[in-house]
Parts: C-alpha cells; structure tokens; sequence
C-alpha cells in the first residue's frame, strides 16, 4: 500500500476552479485504480503554513546554538513544530500530487510557503563536499497547472516559471520522476474553455491509471 499526498493551492471552489476540476478527476480515477492506496488531501488555503519569517529564523538559530526547543518564545515554538509537521507529512508519502493554478507566471503564494516547509537540510535534502543531494529518491510526482494562456510551446513558453520551478525543486530533493497535466488556453480561446477542459480531464484519468 502506498501513500499519496494529494496537494492543492487555489483559493476558489473546486468546481469554479480549472486546476482542481482536473485534479479531482485525476484523484478519483487512482482511487479506482489503487484503492488500497492512502490517500492525504491538503489544502493549502485551508491550513495553517507558516512563512519563513522572523520568528522561524530566530527560533533555528537557536536550536543550532544548541538551546532547547523548550526555551524558544511560543511564537518560534508553535511556527516550528508546524514547520516540523508539513515536512514530516511530505516525507512520510509515496507519491504527490500538486495542483496549481498559474498566478503571474508561477504559482500562489501558498505554494511557495509550503515549498519552504519541505526543502529542509538534513530532512529531505544533505549537504556534501560534491554538493546537495536529495533524500527523497525512488518517489513520483504529478503537477496538474491551469494557466489561461499557452505556455507550452510558443512565444510564451520562456514565462512558465511555476512548473519548471516546481520540477526543480523536486529534483533537488531526490524525486526525478516527475510529470505534468496543463489545462492551458482557455482565457485566450474562451470558446474552446470547455472543450479544453474535458480534454484535460480524459488525460488526468488516463494518466491516473499507471500513477
């Protein structure tokens, strides 16, 4: 039995949502296909994800001056042992999912938070005298993108940053067996939206299977 941790960052209802309307579609079809399977569902607009901020740093200096986790402020205690939480969860799965929507040729802010919450040394990546290595290895992950215009080929395709930073990021921590579903060019072809959309979603099904 394997672990899947389905992973989402858009603000909208799922059926007002492109992303997630395909992202749903795929979940549902692994759970036919692998039902045995576990599977986690986060939410990242409905869950507490601290930034890196002050506190969190200050609260890691501290620790690696060698003060116990006990003499931290409750601030810095309560945003790393949330911190702790979201990284152990990330490495306790087998297989991830994120779903995103393009926000300005990334993706939300949320995302790049929780990306922050599992890019930990000594946790999912090491530092060696030949540089880092990831952690992580023999895992896979899917990214499922909605973006309104076409990013995957053409003059655009250079201003994709969000999938390509995403893939980035995984490698560096050990997951090279990454793929990607785009739902792409519904604001710049409106009359072909729907169409676009049902065709994103027979690929998601049809990638679910061998998932």
């Amino acid at each position: 039995m394997a672990k899947l941790l389905y992973i989402t960052a858009n603000p909208k209802r799922e059926e007002e949502s492109y992303s997630l309307s395909v992202g749903r579609a795929f979940l549902n079809a692994y759970k036919q296909q692998h039902p045995q399977d576990e599977i986690v569902e986060l939410d990242l607009y409905r869950t507490d994800v601290p930034f890196i901020d002050t506190d969190v740093l200050n609260g890691w200096d501290k620790l690696q001056q060698g003060q116990a986790f006990e003499q931290l402020s409750e601030e810095e205690k309560q945003k790393i042992s949330r911190i702790n939480q979201l990284t152990d969860q990330f490495i306790n799965a087998d297989k991830y999912v994120f779903v995103t929507p393009m926000w300005n040729f990334s993706f939300p802010p949320k995302m790049k938070a929780y990306i922050d919450t599992i890019c930990i040394a000594g946790k999912t990546f090491r530092y060696t005298e030949n540089g880092p290595v990831g952690l992580l290895t023999g895992r896979k992950a899917m990214h499922i993108q909605a973006r309104g215009g076409i990013y995957s080929e053409g003059p655009m395709k250079e201003m994709e940053f969000g999938d390509r930073y995403l893939r980035a990021v995984l490698n560096f921590i050990g997951i090279t067996d990454v793929q990607s579903i785009f739902v792409e060019g519904m604001a710049q072809f409106p009359n072909e939206a729907e169409a676009i959309k049902q065709n994103a979603i027979k690929q998601a099904e049809q990638a679910a299977k061998n998932f």
